[in-house]
């Protein structure tokens, strides 16, 4: 290993770069370009991102203070002008495709969901990120509010994003879903009641896919028969209904399940007659794992506070935080690593510019670490 083989550098490398500069290419990023190049760009926000860094300003005097830790990467010395600049007139489709690129990978070496059934499990939801309307004028949400909606399809096995639209706040998540949403033949998507959208699930059965959701208070329906007799685990009814909407003309089904946690009767909707009646109030209930992927992403990756204001910017800001995210899951993955997500970004950003190798890194006691890290504290002063 090379004296200067940093962690960093080492992430660096798991990179599929042949793929990132095909997509330079192909949206001319790199056009005109003397010095900071997009590797240079997604090198800098890639630090930034797994660093922890909020602003411009952080980064460049960061990247000046670490500069002889730093010069093997091949960055050029960063002025804040120059990487607001990139961000602000570099497609942020450049970064957008390196995702996909990199989740193709990931999801090679993901496990399988907890379930016993094989079908892919997805679930669907959106999140918003508030932004200052006077700076983010493209943005406008309300008369005097900005924000952005961050629409996701979460994959349960590996418990990665899946695919992602971004819009403005206002856009309704049906109609983002139904506009650019892959629907995948076999799959289940579980879907909460802000989905509720009969074209929406005509459209999922027709694509001989399942969905499952809450169905709503005011639902209005005809019982045809039902589909279980014996009932158990505090299930109360398993029953075929026949919509009166006739935008959804086939049979679903109805589920009523006492949830002894919350002593709620809780009603469920679903195109599956296969699995138990059971099985279906599970599936929903690990859509809850979506929101925990939501508070993660707001809570460790940079994406509600932007180094631009531009949509170009805060794009490419979102889609270099995912990247990052599928670089943590990849490393998880493909090395077995037994901790979570979380403990792995936290070891990453404490020896970020350490100089070993991941593996010792990864198999590195608590005390270990420290150790690393001191080492690390002292050579800054050398």
């Amino acid at each position: 290993m090379s004296h200067y083989n940093t962690v960093l550098n080492q992430m660096l490398q798991l990179i599929p770069r042949h793929q990132f500069e095909t997509a330079v290419k192909s949206y001319a990023g790199d056009r005109y370009v003397k010095r900071f190049n997009c590797w240079n760009q997604l090198t800098t926000l890639l630090y930034a991102q797994a660093s922890g860094k909020e602003s411009l300003r952080e980064i460049e005097q960061s990247l000046s203070v670490n500069d002889s830790r730093l010069y093997h990467l091949g960055l050029p010395a960063i002025k804040r002008s120059t990487l607001a600049d990139a961000n602000q007139t570099r497609s942020y489709k450049i970064f957008e495709s390196l995702f996909y690129k990199m989740l193709k990978r990931c999801q090679d070496l993901t496990p399988k969901h907890k379930f016993k059934f094989k079908n892919p499990l997805y679930s669907i939801d959106a999140t918003v990120i508030d932004l200052c309307l006077s700076m983010f004028s493209w943005a406008k949400f309300m008369a005097t509010k900005g924000g952005i909606k961050l629409h996701y399809e979460f994959n349960h096995s590996g418990q990665i994003p899946s695919f992602l639209v971004v819009t403005d706040a206002k856009q309704y998540e049906t109609t983002v879903v139904k506009k650019f949403f892959p629907i995948i033949a076999d799959s289940i998507y579980c879907l909460d009641r802000g989905y509720n959208d009969f074209v929406l699930y005509r459209r999922i059965n027709e694509a001989k896919a399942f969905f499952v959701t809450r169905a709503r208070d005011n639902l209005d329906y005809t019982v045809i028969g039902q589909h279980t007799q014996t009932l158990k685990k505090n299930i109360l009814s398993d029953e075929q209904i026949k919509l009166a909407n006739k935008k959804y003309p086939k049979p679903l089904r109805l589920i009523r399940y006492l949830d002894k946690e919350t002593d709620e009767i809780v009603t469920f909707l679903t195109n599956n007659f296969i699995l138990a009646p059971y099985s279906i109030t599970q599936v929903y209930k690990a859509r809850w794992q979506i929101e925990i992927f939501f508070k993660w992403i707001k809570q460790n990756l940079k994406i509600k506070t932007f180094l631009g204001t531009s949509k170009n910017a805060v794009l490419t800001q979102i889609w270099t935080a995912m990247c990052y995210y599928m670089l943590l899951a990849y490393v998880k993955y493909q090395t077995k690593y037994r901790n979570s997500l979380f403990y792995l970004h936290r070891i990453i950003k404490e020896t970020l510019l350490a100089r070993l190798t991941l593996i010792d890194l990864l198999r590195a006691t608590p005390a270990k670490l420290n150790q690393f890290k001191t080492n690390e504290f002292q050579l800054a002063f050398w």
